[in-house]
């Protein structure tokens, strides 16, 4: 079943996406991120080289202006020799521009499956590649400068618990954005929810070794004018992860 889910989602990606280009204001976008490293949660997703972050989606139309549903793809890929590599397909349904429903299918081509090298279409729940993520996210208001993530892993490669379970691993994120002068300012706090039994020698989906806050910074960002035409989007971030000890300072522009 899922793996004739996903099929159908590629295929729905690649033909909606032919249709975008067929029309004068296409709903379709694309473009990249170009950033000093991969931080993902917290968490080192791309070793110690920079990462380029294609992305495309397509915003569906709906009857009702109260209902946004959006399909894209994205992905990360190292300038390094290493196999930090991902591929993602999302779905995202929003209502009224402030609660949103995702589903993200996480590929990581890298990974390993049963000795050799990760295949798309491996669903097996011992030896898949793939990560699907369920999330809930209050976006925030003019009034109410907060936003609220929720996800959890439903099936895949998450981490497993002694026993062979999966943790369905758990995430909250807690932000506040605002403008200041021009430039964006987001403020952030996460928290896992999982605590790994580590005498079991079990440890979490984002490295943890106990519940606790792994994802908490500071993100800027704004355009620079370069001509009268064209913009180049710039963004810096310091992420600490208090559980593992660690710290990112981390920079990138869009194109």
């Amino acid at each position: 079943m899922i793996k004739r889910a996903s099929i159908l989602f590629a295929i729905i990606l690649l033909g909606i996406a032919t249709q975008g280009f067929a029309q004068d204001e296409s709903p379709l976008t694309f473009g990249a991120d170009l950033m000093s490293r991969y931080i993902w949660r917290g968490v080192n997703c791309g070793g110690n080289s920079p990462s380029l972050q294609p992305w495309m989606k397509y915003d569906m139309a709906t009857s009702d202006s109260k209902h946004a549903l959006t399909v894209g793809a994205w992905g990360a890929y190292t300038f390094s020799a290493t196999s930090n590599q991902e591929a993602d397909l999302y779905l995202i349904y929003t209502y009224n521009s402030v609660l949103s429903l995702t589903v993200t299918d996480y590929f990581f081509p890298g990974l390993y499956d049963s000795g050799e090298r990760s295949h798309y279409f491996n669903y097996d729940k011992d030896s898949t590649s793939h990560v699907f993520e369920g999330a809930i996210s209050f976006n925030g208001t003019d009034k109410i400068p907060f936003t609220l993530l929720f996800a959890m892993n439903v099936y895949g490669n998450d981490a497993r618990k002694a026993n062979g379970d999966l943790f369905m691993s758990k995430y909250v994120e807690l932000g506040y954005k605002a403008n200041v002068k021009g430039v964006d300012f987001n403020a952030f706090i996460g928290a896992t929810l999982d605590n790994p039994d580590t005498d079991k020698g079990e440890l979490g989906f984002y490295g943890n070794s106990s519940a606790g806050v792994i994802n908490l910074g500071v993100k800027v960002s704004k355009s620079i004018k370069i001509s009268d035409s064209f913009k180049l989007p710039v963004q810096a971030s310091v992420i600490t992860n208090p559980e593992a000890e660690n710290i990112f300072f981390v920079f990138g522009m869009s194109f």
